[in-house]
Formats: structure tokens, sequence, C-alpha cells
């Protein structure tokens, strides 16, 4: 039987299927459809036109109309090839993630031609019949009809956390959710006319919120935007007193400008973007960018009880007379369960396991988790009315006031508590009595207690290995619920949870000023009896000492703890308000997959980690190699070509796939920065050293070469066009033997660099012990593999004369290569003699 049929005497049928479709021709439809992810067009956007990308363009554009093709494809393919990755991966995760998205919108319960009807939000038109139950929220602005009562949360639309409370002809808000209670609402304002519809316009518009990591990046690429500024105009001051010519000029600003690692910001899109689709296919959807780094983060789990540790299941267990016997109280509180027009899961079990009858009420009140008690008045008497009076069944701490104790009741109660069940106490007021005062506030009467009922959670399976990975992962795990303290500690217990299970009562916590309040939310575990606003102020108070809390909850009383937790976890069965402001969902209520959702968090944050090392000690040594160059005035350091070919093999692939590879590892935000910091500044000064070491050695050699095998300048043209697009026609033969030499250094210099970059992904992530010292041992030998592929592609590029000559490299003796090669590989060795002793951060004194 539906509600409307159980609660109406001439119970609303609903519009007719011919209504609802004259009204969706009229436009009366709720089709507005908001955003789940970005749009095709912001990805493309804001990966495409950012900044330095429009720069380089430009410098590209400039060079096509100097005829310099070559150039301007290897100046902008970095660019190209980061905009193709990243709007790839990004469209695919969008793909994944819109339809996790439209498999998790939640639907509405609607009445139509006489019956209920399960919708999707998109299909109600204006004059719906909304069924409304406690934590359904509402999707379009109505009025109440009926004799239905319902207590409305409009917090997410007022900020206002108090309950109001609906009756008939009452207006109701889309945007707030039921609490308590259920009613029909007459859908009155649907689609962009809705009140939630108009309030987020804007609002629900995609923006994407920055995380620490990435906040951090920005801040250092805003530094060297100004480095490389400075750089440029240096530079550009320099090559005018030279002489230096134009197509020179933008080659330098090419890559110049390419010091600038935007790509890094795109290797952190693609990151999260496949860190959501891997958490996603483990049985949790992301919905807010952040929390796949925010994972990684967490310190301290907060959980309900109930459907966290338990599977959102309770069954009758046994119930405890007083003053009346035990089939009495029985009956009572079967016919109790069959009469409440809200139902919900305690009143469920008791009327699957204890027969009863509906019966007539003159007034209700239903269950909220803030009052922790529901009650039903009947003013009818006689045999086939067994309720008579006020009957209220909850909380024993809330009931206490209104109602004389029995110590065996209590000596029960505790003994249930202690073996993990969940105990509520059921008493009764024979008189006749009006539940709510004449504000239309719940009030209760005196009470008679007439005994205690103790119900069985289900506990979830697997939750002892679950909460074990938690320990494992360094994750403290708090429960906090509205139940006694006693039973959820006992049901903790059940469930594994190990260690001293220090407990705290909601009404303990009450009593304390806010340095009390801390340093009970650091010491106790359980925390039982516990107020929504409660629940928000632990969270609150855990994040202040420093701790990174996650908060998971699947009902309406979490709602505000969930909101204000750094991450936000709702179940998937959950209330709709509670999915809306969660960070992440449980899809499947899957509580098992979230230690895995931890791991996947701190694989990627630890992969990031990885790539910022390649880039960051890339751009150190470029930069050296730049500056000194310009002292010295030998010379370029680099060819746009060049350039592109080494950043390509050293840094491109392999950042995308060590973002594939990455394994979960604990950092800290402080143990990343200097795991970092110890990485890249030996890498990029030893390597700089050895590079302008080689690359004066080769710049010496070549201008003697010229002047021992007699070259005339119509050889050193000749073989200068053969490598390079410039016009070196009417050249002197200085001059010629300048740019032979400085070619030449180039390519020398490739050769090193690309050989010293490859030995970065080993010692970024070394295979074996003795390669250790950069970074811990990973033992995983993909990355020492690609590194020896990318080495046979530049062994390649260098061996096949029209691919050698597409990046502008000098055909160099063998010895040359090889003596490259040998530099590279005493550059590593100095290397891990430096980061095994720590040189860096013993000259300076410094902690890293």
């Amino acid at each position: 039987m539906s509600f409307a049929q159980a609660t109406l005497a001439s119970p609303p049928k609903g519009l007719t299927t011919a209504q609802v479709l004259e009204r969706r021709r009229a436009s009366q439809g709720n089709d507005v459809a908001a955003p789940t992810s970005r749009s095709y067009r912001d990805i493309l956007a804001a990966n495409l036109l950012n900044p330095i990308n429009l720069t380089l363009f430009g410098i590209g554009a400039i060079m096509i109309a100097i005829g310099r093709f070559g150039d301007a494809l290897s100046g902008v393919g970095i660019v190209l090839f980061n905009v193709i990755v990243g709007v790839v991966q990004e469209i695919r995760a969008k793909r994944q993630l819109d339809h996790i998205a439209l498999l998790m919108r939640p639907k509405v319960t609607v009445l139509r031609d006489g019956s209920e009807q399960t919708l999707d939000p998109a299909e109600l038109v204006l004059g719906d019949v909304v069924v409304l139950r406690p934590g359904d929220q509402l999707v379009v602005d109505g009025t109440v009809v009926g004799d239905g009562r319902v207590d409305m949360d409009e917090s997410l639309l007022t900020g206002e956390s108090d309950l109001r409370p609906k009756a008939a002809g009452e207006g109701v808000l889309s945007g707030s959710f039921c609490v308590s209670g259920t009613a029909l609402v007459e859908a009155t304002r649907v689609g962009k006319d809705s009140y939630a519809n108009q309030l987020t316009a804007r609002a629900r518009q995609f923006k994407v919120s920055h995380t620490p990591l990435q906040r951090e990046i920005n801040f250092m690429l805003r530094l060297l935007t100004l480095l490389v500024a400075f750089i440029f105009g240096m530079v550009w001051i320099a090559s005018l007193f030279i002489q230096v010519p134009a197509a020179r000029q933008l080659q330098m600003a090419s890559i110049i400008v390419g010091l600038i690692p935007n790509g890094l910001l795109v290797m952190i899109v693609i990151a999260y973007a496949l860190g959501a689709v891997r958490i996603a296919r483990r049985g949790a959807l992301v919905q807010q960018p952040n929390a796949v780094e925010s994972l990684s983060n967490v310190t301290v789990l907060c959980t309900d009880k109930t459907g966290t540790l338990t599977a959102n299941k309770i069954h009758y267990a046994d119930a405890y007379p007083v003053g009346i016997t035990k089939a009495e109280l029985e009956s009572l509180l079967g016919h109790f369960a069959h009469s409440t027009s809200a139902l919900n899961k305690t009143t469920e079990a008791l009327g699957a396991a204890l027969p009863g009858a509906r019966q007539l009420l003159s007034d209700e009140v239903p269950f909220s988790s803030a009052r922790k008690w529901s009650a039903i008045a009947c003013d009818s008497a006689g045999p086939n009315a067994p309720l008579h009076g006020v009957y209220v069944l909850g909380a024993w701490e809330m009931l206490a006031p209104h109602t004389p104790a029995d110590e065996g009741a209590l000596e029960q109660l505790r003994a249930w508590s202690d073996q993990g069940l969940r105990v509520l106490a059921f008493a009764r007021q024979p008189a006749a009595f009006a539940l709510h005062n004449s504000e239309g506030q719940p009030a209760l009467p005196d009470l008679q207690l007439i005994g205690m009922v103790s119900l069985r959670d289900e506990l979830r399976p697997h939750i002892e290995d679950t909460l074990a990975q938690f320990a494992a992962n360094g994750i403290a795990v708090k429960v906090i619920s509205g139940d006694s303290s006693e039973t959820v500690a006992a049901l903790a217990r059940q469930a594994g949870l190990r260690g001293e299970l220090v407990t705290m009562s909601g009404p303990e916590l009450a009593q304390m000023d806010e340095a009390q309040l801390q340093q009970a939310t650091t010491r106790a575990t359980i925390f039982g009896r516990i107020a929504p606003e409660q629940k928000e102020q632990l969270v609150k108070a855990l994040r202040t000492q420093g701790y990174y809390v996650a908060m998971m909850g699947d009902g309406v009383n979490d709602v505000l703890s969930v909101k204000n937790a750094d991450v936000g976890i709702a179940m998937q069965s959950g209330s709709a308000a509670t999915r809306g402001v969660a960070d992440m969902v449980l899809l499947g209520d899957s509580f098992e997959s979230l230690p895995l959702a931890f791991r996947e968090g701190q694989r990627i944050v630890n992969g990031m980690k990885d790539i910022m090392c390649l880039f960051l000690a890339r751009i150190l040594y470029a930069t050296l190699f730049i500056i000194a160059m310009s002292v010295i005035n030998v010379g370029f350091p680099f060819f746009p070509r060049q350039n592109t070919l080494f950043v390509l093999l050293t840094v491109g692939l392999p950042t995308l796939a060590l973002a594939f590879w990455a394994r979960p590892e604990q950092l800290t935000r402080r143990t990343l920065n200097r795991q970092i910091a110890h990485f890249v500044f030996p890498a990029g000064i030893v390597i700089f050293l050895f590079g302008l070491a080689v690359y004066l050695a080769a710049f010496m050699w070549a201008g003697q070469q010229v002047a021992r095998a007699g070259m005339t300048q119509e050889n050193l043209v000749s073989l200068l066009l053969s490598v390079t697009s410039n016009n070196h026609a009417g050249d002197s033969l200085a001059e010629l033997t300048h740019e032979y030499s400085l070619t030449t250094a180039q390519s020398a210099l490739a050769a090193f660099l690309v050989c010293a970059g490859l030995l970065l992904i080993v010692f970024v992530e070394p295979p074996t012990r003795w390669l250790t010292g950069g970074d811990a041992l990973s033992e995983d030998r993909r990355p020492t593999l690609m590194a020896g592929v990318l080495l046979l592609a530049y062994v390649l590029v260098v061996v096949i004369a029209p691919v050698r000559e597409l990046f502008e490299l000098m055909p160099l003796p063998w010895w040359i290569y090889a003596a490259a090669a040998g530099a590279a590989l005493a550059c590593g060795g100095l290397l891990l003699l430096a980061w095994r002793g720590r040189w860096l951060e013993r000259f300076l004194d410094i902690e890293l």
C-alpha cells in the first residue's frame, strides 16, 4: 500500500499521462540539467589557451612568417603533445565520470494515474504530486497537500540548521531535504523557475578547485615566469649588442619561454583524472577534483556506525517488560511499528518481527536524529484499538527527564549495550495528549516506562580486514553515532577496531569548553549520543588541531559534518542531500573499497613527486646553461628542434608513463617537498657542470678540427646547410668556424643530456638498492626498461640521417658519443654519492 493510500481518506491521484504530455509540450518540465563535469569546450580551452601556450604559439607564428617551418613545429611540438595528451585523458575521464554520475542521479517518487512511480527528476512537470520521505531532497518548489507533515532542513539554501515544520498548504523549496515525516508535495515551480535553480544558476558552473599541490605548483610557475622574463630580457639585450640575427633571437625566445613547465600542470590534471577513474573502478565516485589528492593526506577517518561499520540493517533481538508481561510489551511494540506513518529502520525491524495492526492516530511525531525519539497519540478505545494514549520509543537518555527510572530495566540496558546491541526505551502516557505545543513544536508529557527493546546491527562483510587496512595506512578511525557509547564501543570491538576504545557521549561534550572539546576529540575513539551539530563540532575540532579529516556518513544528520570535513564521503544508498555535499560517493555502499581509494590517492601524489623531480631538474640545469652561456659568450646551448628532442625523450614521454605506473606511498606535504628538493638541486647542478664541460670540450675540438682539416668556406657552408636551415652565404671563415663549433657543441650536449636525463628516470624509480640515493627503492623495472627503449630511439635518430637532420644534429665521431655517454655515467655516479652523502644539505647546513 502506498503512503498516499495509507494516510488520506481521498488521496490525490496525481496527473494523468495525457496531462503530463500536454504540460511537457507547453515547456513546463523540470528538464534543466546541471553539468556533472567540465564541458568539452572547457577542457580544450583550459589545455590549449593558457598564457605560456599562447606565447609559444605567437613565436611559432612569427617563425612561420619568416619561413622557418621546422623551428615553428619543433618550438610548439611539446606544447601540442601536452595539449593532445591532456585533452584525450580528460575527455576519457569525463565520459566515465559522466556515465557514473548518470547512474547516481537521484530518483523521485511521484503519484501519476493514482499510483506511485519512480522517475528521473528531469521527467517531472508542473503539477506533479511528489512523495516526500525522510532523506529525500526536493528537486522542485511546491506546496504540501493532504494531511502529511514533515520537518524540512533548508540549511543548504539559507545556512540556518533549524528544522522547518511543514504541513498542508505550506510551501517547500527545492534544495531542501526532509529530515522526518512524510508528505505529498504538489510542484508549483519547476526547471529554471525553481528556487534552487535560480539560486545556483551561476554556482553550478564547473569551477576548478585547486588542491594544495596545485597551489604550490602555481606559485612555483609564477616564480619561474618572473625568472624567465628576467633571463629573456638579459639575453635579448645581449643579442642586440652582438647583433644576433632575428631568426636566432626567435629560436632563443622559444626555448627560454619553454622553461616554464606548463606541461607539469597538464600532468597533474592527467594524474588526477586517472586517479578519479581508477577510484571509480574500485567502487567510489570522485565528485570534487581535490578529493583525489586529499585522500592521500587523511590522518583521521570519522565514521557513523550505521551503514559503515554495520550494513544499515537491524533485526529485532529481545524485549524487557516493566510492569507488564513480555507478550503484552511485544504486542504494543508491534502495533506501534505498524501505526507510524514515517517508517525507519527501527520500525521496519520491529514490524517485520512483531505482528500488529495499524491504528488511527490523533497526532504523531516522526523520528528525528536531533530528538532521538518518535511518538504517536491514539484517542480511540476498545478491543479493536489496543493503543490508547501516548506511546514513545527512543533513546533512554532523551526519555529519562520524562520517565521514572527502573533499576532492573537500566541494568538490562547496560547488559545489552555491553553486547553491542542497540537499546531503546518504550514508554506511554495512558491519557490522550497532544504531541505538539501551541507553536507546533514537539512536546512530551510525563511518561511511564513499560519496557526496553534491543535490536541487533548486522556487521558489514570484511569489516575487520577493512579496519586493519586503515591502521596499516596510518589512519585513525573515530566512530561517531547517535546510539549509546557503550553499544557503539561493543559493536566496534566486534568489528575489529583495536586498541583502547575511550568513549565520550554527546551530553558530556555539551558541557565542555573549546579547549576541553579539542582534548576530548583527540583522546576518545567512540562518540555516542551525538547530535548532528555535534558531529560538525567534532570535525572542526579535529581540523583545528591539524588533523586531515575524512567524514563518512549516509543520513541527513551527517550533512553538515560531511560538508565541513577535508574529505566528505557519502554512501550511495544514503540521502540525496549527503551525496550532494560529499567529495566522494561509495558506489554500492562498498565500504571495503575505501582503503583502496586511500591508497590510490597516495599513488597519485607519489607519482606526481617523480614527475616534479624530472620537470624541475630539467628546468634547473637548462636555466643554468642559458645563464652560463650568456656569461661565457660561446653561443646559445640549444636549437629549438634539439630541445624538442631531448625534452620529449627525458620528460614528455617518461612523465606520462610514470603517472600510470606510480606506486602508493604515504607522504606528508613536508616529506614530499623535502624529497623533491633532495633530488632536484643536486641533479640540476651536477648535470649542468658535466654538461658545460662536454659543451666546451666539443666547441674547442670543432674549432681545432677546422684548422687541422683545412676546411674551406664552401666545405663549412655545405656542412652547415645539411644540418641547419640558416643561410650562411657570405659569412666569413671565422663566422662559419664559430657556427660549426656551436652546432657541434650543441649536438654533443644533446647526446649528454639525453643520456643524463634517462639516467634520472632510473634514479627516480630505482629498480635495485645500489641505484638508490635520489629516491627510495621501488623495485619496479618498467621505468628502467623504458629508459633503455628511449635511449635506443635516440640512437636511431642519430643513425638515420634524415631524422638526425630534422632535429638539426651534427654527425659526430663515435668517440664523442661514447664520451658523452661516459660523462653521463660519471655524472650519475657523482650524483649517487652526492645524494647518499647529502653533500648539498651538509654544505648549506640545512635538513632536507
